[in-house]
């Protein structure tokens, strides 16, 4: 029986910016093997599953190769297909349960603009500071000027802006290290209209370099909030597609706003 399939662009300004995200709505739960092979069929940084489970619905997201804890940018186009197709009213709120316990995302006015905005309540996952592993430098090429850990990724300050933006690193030496994805970050430079930037390079995942990460801004927020001394931060992802996340930190949970848009929409046949 042939399923709904959508590509939505998340934390996009617009078409063709952002993160694109396969969304794959279900009626009940499915084999994971049979997931994970339209993940790699997509061949996108994520697919999302959900499904009606209770009050809400079932999530999981898969990479080309692997099945992941937590994931921002398929999370909020899931909610998007769930308002855009009428699953969901505009007041609703959409309930998914995953493997990083319940995540909620609710639709709210965009402030002066019209439209609207969706707003995803995730945990706030700040990392710890450690020392830099062995052939990190080598990796990135350039020396952190500070390191953390969170979720198995490794969080790394770099010395600025430009630095992060012109960074090129080698990805199988990247792929090589014991961690799952490399988060870079830097204060974004004066008059740019957001706090800070960052790239995620997961190639561990089968993912070279993510576009717009949700799940590594809930370690960014809670950390440039501690620096800066403010806990509404506006981060820009700065991949060739780029995008912005707005953020609020709430003490253990983080606000992740964004907006999306739906590319395509087709069906599933096998």
């Amino acid at each position: 029986m042939p399923l709904p399939l959508f590509q939505v662009d998340a934390f996009a300004s617009g078409p063709f910016t952002g993160n694109p995200a396969g969304v794959v709505p279900l009626d009940g739960p499915a084999d994971a093997g049979w997931m994970q092979s339209v993940a790699m069929e997509m061949n996108l940084a994520e697919t999302a599953f959900f499904y009606p489970e209770g009050d809400g619905y079932r999530l999981r997201w898969f990479t080309p190769t692997v099945e992941v804890e937590l994931c921002g940018h398929a999370t909020l186009a899931s909610a998007h297909v769930l308002y855009e197709t009428g699953r969901l009213g505009p007041s609703d709120e959409a309930r998914f349960d995953t493997a990083s316990g319940r995540l909620t995302v609710r639709a709210e006015p965009i402030p002066g603009e019209g439209g609207m905005r969706l707003v995803m309540d995730f945990p706030a996952t700040p990392p710890t500071e450690v020392p830099a592993p062995e052939g990190l430098a080598e990796a990135l090429g350039v020396e952190p000027v500070w390191t953390g850990q969170s979720r198995g990724n490794i969080v790394a300050e770099l010395p600025d802006d430009a630095t992060v933006r012109a960074l090129a690193p080698d990805l199988h030496a990247l792929g090589a290290l014991d961690t799952a994805g490399v988060v870079v970050t830097a204060r974004a430079d004066e008059g740019r209209g957001y706090d800070f930037v960052s790239r995620y390079f997961a190639p561990a995942l089968g993912v070279p370099e993510d576009p717009v990460t949700g799940s590594a801004h809930c370690k960014l927020a809670p950390y440039w909030a501690a620096k800066l001394g403010r806990d509404a931060l506006t981060g820009y992802q700065a991949s060739a597609r780029g995008g912005l996340v707005g953020l609020r930190v709430r003490g253990d949970r983080v606000d992740l706003i964004g907006q999306a848009v739906t590319v395509f929409e087709g069906k599933l046949l096998v």
